[in-house]
């Protein structure tokens, strides 16, 4: 066991950013563990993607893979009985008067975040990883970084606890996201992210690009295509 301010816990969901995250958080502290949520999202081939990334950094990045921890697994229906949303839901992706697309989950990372925090304080573990971005993003307003913020304070007041909330994409674009895998990982984390994550609102494993799988259309396939084609554009070394 480690000490608990070296031990972290990491909301993974099999996606680019919470990979990038996982991988930060890795290099970052002496002892990870990983919690995802079924929520019932339709784009539930997200939560197959992450035993796979998990097995392949024990394997292939030993110097990583040997801090990782337990993964846990939480179902949320909760959120998905609330209502319906793209995300939950087999319907068309568009956007309302107020902005946000009805990809929007209202209440999801507060949810996410909640429970992660319930149990990191049952589990001794100080620290929080989160991939929230406020740079690359649909608007969603429990993304942005005040929102986090208040919840961090909100959450130690109510847990009597000292739990530190880390969001290392909060303020880099998909493409600066693309090149912390790299620099933290090399080719191999590269090639991991874009193999074995999914980011598809759509749940889509059957068209594959360059950047990796999914349906092209939807907004988080355009976010992570652009961002692939801006880094490799001028890729690192």
């Amino acid at each position: 066991m480690t000490e608990t301010n070296q031990r972290a816990l990491v909301l993974f969901s099999g996606g680019q950013d919470s990979a990038t995250c996982l991988a930060w958080a890795l290099e970052t502290f002496a002892y990870v563990e990983t919690v995802g949520f079924d929520y019932g999202q339709r784009h539930r081939v997200e939560l197959e993607c992450r035993g796979r990334v998990l097995a392949a950094l024990r394997e292939s990045a030993p110097a990583l893979g040997a801090k990782l921890g337990q993964d846990h697994t939480l179902a949320m229906p909760l959120i998905r009985d609330l209502g319906a949303t793209a995300m939950t839901e087999e319907m068309e992706i568009e956007y309302g008067e107020n902005g946000l697309p009805n990809t929007f989950v209202p209440g999801r990372n507060i949810f996410f975040l909640t429970a992660a925090a319930v149990l990191a304080h049952r589990r001794s573990l100080k620290h929080i990883v989160a991939g929230m971005c406020e740079t690359d993003y649909s608007g969603y307003p429990d993304c942005r970084d005040d929102t986090l913020k208040a919840l961090q304070v909100a959450l130690n007041l109510g847990l009597e606890s000292r739990l530190v909330l880390h969001t290392p994409l909060m303020w880099i674009d998909k493409a600066q996201t693309w090149e912390m895998a790299h620099d933290i990982g090399g080719q191999m984390l590269f090639d991991l992210i874009r193999e074995e994550t999914h980011s598809c609102y759509l749940g889509d494993r059957s068209k594959k690009h360059d950047w990796g799988y999914g349906c092209g259309t939807c907004p988080a396939c355009h976010l992570r295509a652009k961002g692939y084609e801006t880094y490799m554009r001028n890729p690192a070394p």
